[in-house]
């Protein structure tokens, strides 16, 4: 081989291209039989360093095809055309809870694809690779417009697809650990959705106030998505995970400001005091604390506070009244929330009010909580921060196991994104697929 070793060719195509679009990866020009690793690394913006590999055999003409061939071991094994993005992990050393997640979405993920001699589970950083390759990974396509906004006292930003407009309007909420997220929002732009990315818990509002905001901060922006020139105002939806759930089913249930054409709930839970604010909300759920659960890791398990579902209408949203179609993504291992539980009880509640018709469930055995876009590395716990007066990190336990979790964020993506074309653009939408490739 070693004659040949000059000579071994890798590519990755397409080379740049969406996070939630496949790319295939070829090595060629080795001997058949030779045993080879393909890594990939990534260094994330803060810091830490993730990295994947698998082990491969080439074939007669000396290639290996990572979309067809089998990974004999490493971090994934069989055929996983993508087991080099959703297998990521922490480099050994690293600290622990980490959560892979893009704060700067106008710059790519650059990962690093190399080649090695051998199979090797180990210091991929003192070997010299037989070849590599850099691929980019990007939340924004091309043309699609960041827009910061705090009209209203809001804290969000707006991302519009490219081409003139006016397009669909998607309100994109997160969950229960604030701040302002927007690789979700940038993305669903990239498929033709003008998204907005809402920070709800830590605005500059509450920062300046020390209060948490009302239904009137959500109605602002509507308001904002429903009047912008280049959306469309009668075709918004609302999208939410986790504690953005909450607020999405109540805002679509209650508010006389809302008028959704669709909802997708995300790993959420419709248990709720429905006349509270979000600060009651809040603190319904912590009075529950002593439901709290711990694992032998010492990792928080949450799930238990919302159980038993209860019977008292007063404690969860009316989905009864809903008028729109509402989608709901749910994990069956969600060890955080009881996702699963609400979405039998929500399913009852429909039945029995008329409007089942417009439920869609998808239900996943063996995914967590975190249900993120496609090929996003799998965290069964990561390192949280509780939001207060006096703020502590914990260690939360989000259940979900590796293979079906990441196989749950490519189906569920899918089907989310046929969902709401079908809801907000009537289901055409030529521009989405245009523009969903780099």
């Amino acid at each position: 081989m070693d004659g040949k070793q000059c000579c071994v060719k890798l590519s990755v195509h397409p080379s740049r291209g969406l996070v939630d679009e496949k790319f295939l990866i070829l090595v060629q020009n080795v001997l058949p039989g030779f045993q080879l690793t393909v890594y990939a690394f990534y260094r994330c913006e803060d810091g830490h360093r993730w990295e994947a590999f698998a082990h491969y055999t080439a074939n007669a003409s000396g290639t290996v095809n990572v979309s067809e061939d089998h990974s004999l071991g490493g971090t994934y094994s069989g055929v996983e055309p993508m087991g080099l993005m959703w297998s990521q992990r922490p480099v050994p050393g690293s600290k622990p809870g980490l959560r892979m997640r893009k704060t700067n979405v106008q710059t790519p993920m650059e990962v690093t694809i190399s080649v090695y001699r051998g199979h090797l589970t180990k210091g991929f950083a003192d070997q010299v690779p037989l070849a590599g390759a850099v691929v980019e990974r990007w939340y924004m396509a091309p043309g699609v417009r960041r827009v910061p906004v705090t009209e209203g006292g809001l804290t969000a930003t707006l991302f519009l697809p490219s081409g003139p407009g006016p397009f669909p309007g998607l309100l994109d909420l997160w969950g229960g650990g604030g701040k302002l997220v927007e690789y979700r929002a940038a993305l669903l732009a990239s498929h033709g959705f003008a998204s907005l990315a809402l920070d709800y818990l830590t605005p500059q509002i509450t920062k300046e106030t020390g209060k948490m905001v009302d239904n009137h901060y959500f109605e602002a922006a509507y308001r904002f998505l429903e009047q912008h020139p280049q959306v469309l105002g009668s075709r918004i939806g609302i999208l939410g995970l986790s504690f953005g759930t909450s607020i999405a089913l109540k805002m679509a249930v209650y508010s006389q400001v809302f008028k959704l054409r669709c909802a997708v709930c995300i790993s959420g839970s419709h248990v709720q005091p429905i006349e509270g604010s979000v600060q009651q909300i809040m603190t319904s759920f912590h009075n529950n604390v002593d439901k709290t659960r711990f694992n032998m890791e010492q990792q928080v398990i949450w799930r238990d506070l919302l159980l038993p579902i209860p019977a008292d209408p007063s404690l969860k949203v009316e989905v009864g009244r809903l008028r729109c179609p509402l989608l709901l993504v749910v994990g069956e291992d969600d060890q955080n929330w009881p996702a699963h539980e609400s979405a039998v009880d929500v399913k009852e509640m429909m039945q029995r009010a008329g409007n089942y018709h417009l439920l869609t469930v998808l239900s996943y055995p063996g995914a967590g909580h975190l249900i993120e876009p496609p090929f996003t590395p799998f965290a069964r716990a990561s390192s949280y921060k509780i939001l207060g007066t006096a703020p502590q990190t914990l260690m939360v336990l989000w259940g979900g196991e590796t293979v079906a979790h990441c196989r749950a964020q490519e189906d569920a993506w899918r089907k989310t994104l046929v969902f709401l074309r079908e809801n907000l653009y009537g289901g055409t939408n030529p521009r989405a697929t245009a523009s969903s490739h780099l």
